[in-house]
């Protein structure tokens, strides 16, 4: 699945292609996400940027840790989605390569090591309605359409 979402690009305007991963984590009733203070509070599929030399994997356990301070397993690619956008804390007009996955929740090791997140788990239906980004909300609800948490009761 590769999809396009949010704004369209303005035209004349370069965009830097930035790669980045992250995660829907099934914690049974819902999912872990994060709440991001800056630059606008909003709350976010937990990931990032994909380090030059890293694996979408590796970059994945990295980002979740950072962000929510959880480990991560039974990593599964799902798809990805163009995002145009600016990106203030690098004063850059990034075309984002989302790759989203599904992963299982695994244990807390910290509290979140990057200022400014907190892990926040959400229940199925809010993620779907207050997720800030449209493509992340498009693939929750892709992951319970193919998973076994499509089959609970509406």
């Amino acid at each position: 699945m590769n999809r396009r979402f949010g704004r369209q690009p303005t035209p004349g305007q370069r965009y830097v292609p930035r790669p980045g991963v992250y995660a829907i984590i099934d914690a049974g009733d819902g999912l872990l996400a994060t709440f991001q203070e800056e630059p606008r509070p909003e709350l976010q599929l937990p990931g990032g940027g994909i380090d030059p030399g890293e694996s979408p994997q590796v970059a994945l356990v990295r980002e979740v840790m950072e962000e929510t301070g959880y480990g991560i397993h039974g990593i599964r690619r799902l798809g990805m989605f163009h995002r145009f956008t600016y990106m203030p804390d690098y004063d850059l007009f990034a075309q984002k390569l989302c790759h989203v996955y599904a992963a299982r929740l695994g244990p807390r090791r910290s509290e979140p090591t990057e200022a400014g997140h907190t892990a926040v788990f959400l229940p199925w239906e809010t993620a779907l309605e207050r997720l800030a980004v449209s493509g992340d909300r498009h693939f929750v609800a892709y992951w319970l359409r193919i998973s076994a948490r499509g089959q609970r009761p509406k």
